[in-house]
């Protein structure tokens, strides 16, 4: 067996596979199956046909929502520590809410959520030392919502971490470009950060149908509701800080050689050396 790769250091090789487990193994259907005891599959027979066409357009319009107002409330002080416990209050009373009311107001409640999710992920990316003024930095953390995690009914789930990056490189550019140039104009001044808010608006929606078919099942209530919402801002957070600890091992070490000892972590080979470290 080969030796722990020298081009990191073991601190940073550490991290890069805590971030290597989360991106890649967990998905959120399994999480939220071992919370409520309840396959998810159950929630999709529940979940109506019209339910998830108005879930789609509300998942877009939440993204667009939350794009203006969930960094703006934050200093811009790379390296603060991230207020993850906050967030997750404020996420389980909106589910606590959504609960409790059921049905339509599910939707309702999924702007706020989103919202706040977005603020914690944009917390998480400060705290690794991201510059929250930089526009490449904002549209990263728009990026986690497309990190959901495997789902059998997502066509990119065998793409992995860095597939899903790379099908979105080129509408983080554009769109990274035209906000410079233009600022956050409207959608029909803005069509390549449409065509960016859509792409991962399409991977979001496919976590967030996982959770509304969790919250859509007879008797959540209330309590249910709150369980399902930690979940669901529990796995973005450990989304959002795996991304972005990778991102910060690629301004220290460079893009090709985190990405490079990534995809070495794919080779049973280091089977003994995870379990190890």
């Amino acid at each position: 067996m080969k030796s722990m790769p020298m081009a990191l250091s073991r601190e940073d090789f550490l991290s890069l596979k805590r971030a290597y487990q989360n991106l890649e193994q967990p998905s959120l259907a399994i999480r939220l199956a071992d919370s409520i005891g309840t396959p998810i599959e159950t929630g999709f027979k529940l979940l109506p046909v019209f339910w998830r066409k108005r879930l789609q357009r509300c998942t877009e319009h939440a993204i667009w929502k939350a794009l203006g107002t969930a960094v703006a409330s934050l200093e811009n002080k790379p390296g603060t520590a991230s207020s993850d416990m906050c967030h997750k209050l404020m996420g389980i009373a909106t589910g606590a809410v959504g609960g409790f009311l059921g049905g339509p107001a599910l939707l309702v409640e999924l702007p706020f959520t989103t919202t706040i999710m977005l603020r914690s992920i944009a917390d998480i990316a400060r705290s690794e030392g991201e510059n929250l003024d930089d526009i490449r930095t904002r549209l990263a953390c728009l990026e986690v919502f497309a990190l959901g995690g495997r789902s059998n009914r997502d066509d990119a789930a065998d793409a992995g971490y860095y597939g899903v990056r790379m099908a979105l490189a080129m509408s983080v550019s554009a769109a990274s470009s035209h906000i410079a140039r233009n600022g956050l104009a409207g959608r029909a001044g803005a069509p390549l950060l449409v065509d960016f808010v859509l792409m991962v608006s399409s991977r979001f929606g496919i976590t967030v149908s996982e959770k509304i078919a969790a919250e859509i099942i007879p008797v959540v209530g209330a309590v249910g509701g709150a369980l399902i919402n930690t979940v669901f801002i529990q796995h973005f957070q450990d989304m959002a800080r795996s991304h972005f600890t990778v991102r910060r091992l690629e301004r220290k070490y460079g893009a090709s050689v985190v990405q490079a000892e990534y995809h070495r972590l794919h080779n049973p080979e280091y089977g003994l050396l995870l379990a190890a470290a």
